[in-house]
């Protein structure tokens, strides 16, 4: 990723946090995508803790993934973070993706946190 679209990404993450912010009732999910890995919490904006989290890089979730595309790593990532969301009681967030576009990984990611019951 060139330094000109980084901070392009930055700007537009900035710009959404404006707007959004992560409460006991409704955390924040947030996404972090690399270009070998993606990461997703959920967070609580008022306490500052993250609540849940999962990742490519996660245990469990590497066992999962192993040849898959990584569209269908980051679905795997939602799966697993929606299914730790609800067993901590979770079923509602706001959705923040970090900046990038509603697109590929991203949307993947969160089409499947939304098969797995988070709603948003």
């Amino acid at each position: 990723m060139s330094a000109k679209s980084r901070i392009a990404r930055k700007h537009r993450h900035r710009r959404v946090r404006v707007k959004i912010s992560g409460t006991p009732e409704r955390p924040r999910l947030n996404i972090f995508r690399s270009l070998k890995h993606i990461y997703a919490q959920v967070i609580d904006d008022v306490e500052g803790n993250t609540l849940v989290a999962a990742s490519t890089i996660d245990g469990e979730v590497a066992n999962q993934i192993a040849g898959k595309t990584k569209r269908e790593q980051a679905a795997v990532v939602g799966k697993v973070l929606a299914g730790r969301a609800q067993v901590a009681g979770i079923d509602q967030v706001v959705f923040d993706r970090g900046g990038y576009l509603y697109h590929g990984r991203v949307k993947a990611l969160a089409e499947a946190a939304r098969e797995g019951g988070l709603k948003f």
